[in-house]
């Protein structure tokens, strides 16, 4: 092989070739991939883009008292939580989500009501009484961490003075 070697494809594009057993290339079989465009940069996966919007609503109009929210940059962790905390709601008759396709960090919440209440009105609710359920985890988690520390402290302090008898 010569050390001249002449690219036909920009830098940015990766040119795959396929040689057989015997060293000689095979007639027809080659693949191009734009390598820029398929990779995404990590953090793209959860900071909002400028003018991003985190929840967008669209009202269905083929159902009563139904909408359609998209939560841009979120998985299926908060689509299950919204969805679970809506069902147990009185005025709620569906909640589901779906995300549109793996690689893409957004669902699909679909909400329909009674007519009492607005499905907005409905995920906001569900949402502020998430927000609650998870401090009061926050708290208990934390109140039982530290008395779990304190018993180890108190534990490790009798076995010293047992060792030292």
């Amino acid at each position: 092989m010569s050390s001249n070697k002449e690219y036909i494809m920009p830098a940015e594009m990766v040119y795959a070739r396929w040689k057989n057993s015997s060293g000689g290339s095979r007639g027809g079989c080659q693949s191009t991939v734009n390598v820029s465009h398929d990779q995404q940069l990590r953090y793209e996966s959860f900071v909002l883009a400028n003018g991003e919007n985190k929840v967008e609503m669209e009202i269905d109009t083929r159902i009563p008292s139904s909408a359609i929210f998209t939560f841009n940059k979120e998985d299926h962790t908060l689509g299950n939580l919204i969805r679970a905390r809506l069902l147990q709601s009185s005025h709620v008759l569906f909640a589901a989500y779906k995300v549109p396709h793996p690689l893409v960090p957004k669902f699909l919440l679909r909400v329909q009501t009674d007519g009492d209440i607005t499905p907005k009105e409905a995920v906001i609710a569900a949402c502020h009484e998430l927000v609650r359920d998870l401090g009061i985890l926050s708290r208990e988690f934390t109140k039982e961490y530290e008395l779990r520390k304190m018993v180890g402290a108190t534990a490790q302090q009798q076995n010293g003075v047992q060792d030292g008898v």
